[in-house]
């Protein structure tokens, strides 16, 4: 490869402004695969603990007994697992006050959990905003670079006689790398962005089953 064309030279010999350019997608670019890492451990583990949790409260035993349970060993059981404490404590809580009211018992519940489960969802969703920005600015931002350096190679070749092909190419090779580091930006970022929230998705639609079932044990239990 001829050393005036390589991405390194190419990047040393581009202008003040491309080069801004490109230091901001890189930046951009290091914070996409920092937040597609740490999305991916979070999402992983709510996975994970979320087929603890419902393995344990399937199991027969008494609700109230998993439920002080689980307050007293002080682990983070998962985003469920804070769901069911929060209907099961408003349970509790509103069945001491209004004894005999389900209605009450069972609307107290419901609305726990609903503001828990929104809680939970705000949390594992927090960053994403930043995939989608990164992913749909990233490659107008290089071509921002782009369109720059290229014109900048046009107006190099008013003072030049005659031009040629040889010295209009490095200038516009240095202007494209630009879309290059863009488009390298972007695309990790739609396709984590994508995943994170197919899987975000489908936890959701969990967490509804299991309110929505667990609402029904506890008329049942209420009874």
């Amino acid at each position: 490869m001829n050393s005036e064309l390589s991405i390194v030279s190419m990047i040393a010999n581009a202008s003040v402004l491309v080069q801004l350019v490109m230091a901001l997608l890189m930046l951009i670019s290091l914070g996409s695969w920092t937040v597609i890492f740490r999305k991916w451990f979070a999402i992983r583990s709510a996975r994970l603990a979320t087929d603890r949790f419902e393995s344990e409260f399937w199991k027969d035993r008494d609700l109230g007994t998993l439920y002080q349970q689980m307050r007293n060993d002080g682990h983070d059981h998962g985003s469920l697992a804070r769901i069911f404490e929060s209907g099961m404590g408003e349970f509790l809580k509103t069945r001491q006050q209004k004894p005999g009211d389900i209605a009450a018992m069972l609307d107290g519940s419901r609305r726990a959990m609903r503001a828990a489960y929104q809680r939970e969802m705000d949390a594992l969703e927090s960053s994403l905003a930043f995939l989608a920005s990164a992913g749909s600015v990233s490659p107008y931002i290089g071509l921002f670079g782009t369109v720059w350096g290229i014109m900048n190679s046009f107006r190099g070749l008013a003072n030049v006689h005659q031009a040629t092909l040889a010295s209009v190419a490095p200038g516009i090779a240095e202007a494209l790398v630009a879309t290059a580091i863009g488009l390298f930006a972007a695309i990790p970022a739609v396709v984590a962005y994508n995943r994170f929230a197919y899987d975000m998705d489908r936890l959701s639609t969990r967490f509804d089953s299991f309110i929505d079932e667990f609402s029904n044990i506890l008329q049942r239990q209420a009874r």
